[in-house]
Formats: structure tokens, sequence, C-alpha cells
């Protein structure tokens, strides 16, 4: 079989590159995700290579090429070159000598079966020469592409040993590009050895979650892992009852018509409680932007969508996105809402405590009760006063304070 013409065959730098790393005498190859997403017809975000080359060679090669060369994983064969803007990975053939389930100890190799055996599923094997485009499949890979099938190369048990990572993969892999039923003996697999997930660093199982709620519509296989008991030694927060909350999220995303959000979904699978919402995020250390929308999205009220800007004042604009999808509110004009928050931009109040100050009020707590109330009158009236508008409410606000204290 011949790789097809594509785009990112001939982007920018792409020739140099190859030159310089001696394609056509056969010393590098096109490897994995691009060839795979080709000959499915499916957008290919990233070009990996792989060469017979020593990770100290590549360097030397790509720096006399005047090619940007970034020694992203020395220690493990790869380097990263940088060509019109956009990284290549570039990794040296490999063997592995030892795993533990997290990390592996390698050793290089010249043997390019020797370096697809190593990886993870048959279609991720996949080699191609970058001048003839001839393919090379080592372990039926093509086929299992055929059939829509994601399947370990060797026993899945084995697979799994080497890097506890690859239970989430399967599952991510088969959602984005399986079709049927998921191969019997990789489920199985993954179902005996989920408790190996509690052996990885939350950071990697928060991102690889994160990249299967990212697929158009992750539904059914969140559901299948959800039967199976794999998600439950590192998230028992998330149980059969978080299905039907993100099938219909991924609905109203639709209906609304607005994109796909992983945070969002992450959070549809939480039950609507702030503290839970802390505490997981909390253990997947996620960043403190993630945790305060997931936090906010728990923290989600019945008429929240009500006043969609007065909303986004409040929360801020995701969040008020993400709290008018995951609410229970009538479909019928949820994309007008969410469309209405499109630029919104955060209006100032008007008025300071200064102001109140000015106009009367001595420093102190009388201040700031004053100043939340003439902006919960602001939001409420939909932000139609003008800065004198704002100023007069003021005022009459600041009257009422000092007759009050009289």
């Amino acid at each position: 079989m011949k790789l097809p013409q594509a785009p990112w065959r001939a982007r920018t730098g792409m020739r140099q590159l190859l030159d310089a790393l001696g394609a056509a005498s056969g010393d590098t190859r096109y490897v994995g995700g691009a060839i795979r997403d080709t000959l499915l017809e499916v957008d290919v975000s990233d070009v990996d290579l792989a060469t017979r080359l020593a990770p100290e060679t590549v360097m030397e090669r790509l720096k006399a090429a005047r090619i940007k060369a970034v020694p992203t994983g020395l220690a493990h064969g790869t380097v990263t070159a940088v060509i019109g803007g956009a990284p290549v990975e570039v990794t040296t053939l490999r063997r592995d000598v030892s795993t533990d389930g997290r990390r592996a100890t390698i050793a290089y190799t010249d043997d390019w079966q020797e370096d697809a055996a190593r990886r993870d599923f048959t279609i991720n094997a996949l080699y191609a020469d970058p001048i003839e485009g001839e393919v090379f499949d080592f372990f039926g890979g093509l086929a299992d592409l055929e059939a829509r099938r994601v399947r370990f190369i060797g026993d899945p048990l084995t697979r799994i040993a080497e890097d506890h990572l690859r239970i989430l993969r399967f599952f991510r892999f088969h959602a984005r590009l399986g079709a049927g039923d998921p191969d019997r003996a990789a489920l199985e697999a993954c179902t005996a050895r989920a408790n190996d997930l509690m052996a990885l660093s939350r950071e990697r199982i928060a991102d690889e979650l994160l990249k299967l709620l990212g697929i158009p519509d992750p539904t059914p296989t969140v559901k299948l892992m959800v039967e199976r008991g794999i998600l439950k030694p590192v998230l028992p927060e998330i149980g059969i009852e978080s299905i039907s909350r993100l099938k219909a999220l991924v609905r109203r995303e639709a209906a609304a018509g607005t994109a796909s959000e992983p945070l969002r979904r992450l959070a549809a699978l939480l039950p609507a409680d702030p503290q839970l919402a802390a505490t997981l995020s909390a253990r997947l250390r996620l960043s403190n932007r993630a945790t305060k929308r997931i936090v906010s999205a728990a923290d989600r009220k019945p008429g929240d969508g009500a006043e969609p800007k007065a909303l986004a004042y409040r929360v801020g604009v995701e969040e008020a996105i993400d709290r008018l999808l995951l609410s229970d509110e009538d479909e019928a004009g949820l994309e007008e809402k969410v469309r209405s928050l499109a630029g919104y931009t955060r209006p100032p109040l008007p008025v300071s405590g200064g102001d109140l100050i000015q106009m009367g009020l001595s420093a102190g707590p009388i201040v700031a009760k004053t100043l939340q109330a003439i902006e919960r009158e602001w939001i409420e009236g939909g932000f139609a006063l003008d800065n004198e508008g704002v100023r007069q409410l003021a005022r009459t606000r600041v009257d009422q304070a000092l007759r009050a204290s009289q």
C-alpha cells in the first residue's frame, strides 16, 4: 500500500528535514498517527518520524541543515525539529529493556520491527517511506484500520503491564476511531488491570481523560468504562448516574451549536457539588483556572439561564456558558442565549466606594453593603442604566443609607 499525498507531507521545511535525516537512504520514515489518520482520511495533528540515526547524530544533522532542534527527550531518543513554526518529533528506533508500568528503560536498535513491537496498538505501529510512500505494517494494523478495530500488539496484559496508561488510551482510541464492539481481548485485559491506574500520576490520568472527553461524543465509551469499573479505582465519583448528565450535555452542545469542551464534560460527570468538584480537581492536579471552572459548574442553580449576561457578569463567560449547557432548562432558545455571550466583556460598575464616600457615606462596612446593593440593582436592570443613571441610583441608595443610620 502507498501512503496518499496529504497537505502535511508538503509542509514547509519537510523536504529539507527528510533530506537532512537521510530519508532517501532509508534511515528515516514517517510513523504512527500521521499515517493512521491519513489512511482514515481524518485531520492530522502531529507528525512523527522514526530514524535509525542516534539522537546525537540527529542533533548534528539538523544543526548543519539550519533546522531548529530541541532536545526534548534525549534520554528516550527523541529530538524535536521545528519546521514552518511547527514541531516534528524525531525518535531513534528503540526496544524496551525493562518497564514498570510508568516508564521504560530503553536501548537503541536499527530494526524497524523491533521498534514497532514496543508500541501499543497495531494501528499506531505503521511506518511509511517518505520518498516512495510505501507503508510498512508488521502486526496487521492495516486490516485493523479497515475494520476500525483498536487492538493491542501481542498480549494485551503484557502491553498494559509495560505502561498502565494504555488502559485509558485504548478507550480513547476506540471512542475516536473504533466501530462496533471493542476488541474482546483488549477489553477483558483493561477490565482485569483497572487497578493498575492507581500507580499512575494523576496528571497523566487527567490528560488522557480530557482527551477522551474532547471526542465529539464520548458517551458510549465512557458508559462502557463505568460499567467495566475502569475509572472506579481513581475516580469513584464517576458512576452510572454520570452518563445521563454527559449524554444530555452532548445533546445540548449540539443544540446550541457550540464546540465540545473537555472540562465542561468532566463537570457533567460529577454531581452538582462544589466541594466534591474541588476535591476531584485537586486530586487530578488541575490548574487553578480549570479548577475554578469545574467548581463553578458544580455550583449551578435552577434559573441560572434566565439572564445570561447577568450570569456571565457574576461568574465569567466560560463559566456562564458551562452553566447554561449543564442546566435542566428547556433547550428552546439555548443557542440564542449562548450566542449572546460571544465577545461579551464584563462592564465595569460606573461608581466606586470612593464615589459613595464623596456622596456622604462614612468609610466602613456600609460602603461595601451599599455598593453591592447598587450593583445588584444595575445587574437586575440588564445593565440598561448609563453612567449618569447609575450615579443617580447611587445617590438614592446613599440617601437611604444615611437616613437609616440616623
